[in-house]
């Protein structure tokens, strides 16, 4: 089961990680019909929200690798409307971003738009097998 803000053990697990390379982030998200506290539909808002923290993963040295609607759901139960990954240049600068100020003052219309998301950290193989 999915929900909007990460759990503390998974936070913590990525603050502490490691790992000090690129991280890619996939966002898998369902939008609301109608967005919490607002006159607009959850795609709307989460739009709203995507505007506006695009600058700052770029600021960080991050950038949108690809976005697009979830178009067929051939295995698995859950559907989706939309897929992202965004790469970071590092864990520390997602986390720097997440908790900034700037992210508080936008994150409401992530959470007005969404129903649910999953949000998983990934890491390029760099010459390991899967």
């Amino acid at each position: 089961m999915s929900a909007i803000k990460p759990n503390d053990a998974a936070f913590k697990a990525l603050a502490t990680s490691k790992d000090e390379g690129p991280v890619v982030m996939l966002n898998l998200l369902k939008f609301k019909e109608r967005a919490d506290t607002s006159d607009v539909g959850g795609r709307e808002s989460y739009n709203r929200y995507s505007r506006d923290v695009k600058p700052m993963v770029e600021a960080l040295g991050g950038r949108i690798i690809w976005h697009g609607r979830a178009d067929q759901l051939l295995i698995g139960e859950e559907d989706w409307d939309a897929v992202a990954l965004v790469e970071y240049p590092s864990r520390k600068a997602f986390l720097e971003m997440a908790t900034s100020k700037q992210m508080g003052d936008i994150h409401h219309n992530r959470e007005a738009g969404l129903e649910r998301t999953v949000l998983i950290a990934c890491r390029e193989l760099r010459g390991e097998t899967i």
